[in-house]
């Protein structure tokens, strides 16, 4: 959460370049934002699930002995 913040800060600071590389859009288009912002949270919480799930099976006192 705190890169999507620092990365909307960003966006909002540089919308004089952006105006530039996009088309027919404001740099600060809030629906645009959400859905980027949106898109990141989603690719990082998936991220994360899958080591998580794996590492909720194995036992935690094998672990433990491997150590």
């Amino acid at each position: 959460l705190a890169g999507i913040a620092v990365g909307l800060l960003g966006a909002f600071g540089l919308t004089r370049f952006l105006t530039s590389l996009l088309f027919e859009i404001e740099p600060t288009d809030p629906v645009s934002l959400a859905a980027v912002a949106g898109l990141l949270a989603a690719v990082a919480v998936i991220a994360c699930l899958f080591p998580a799930l794996k590492a909720t099976q194995v036992e935690p006192v094998e672990v433990l002995r491997a150590d």
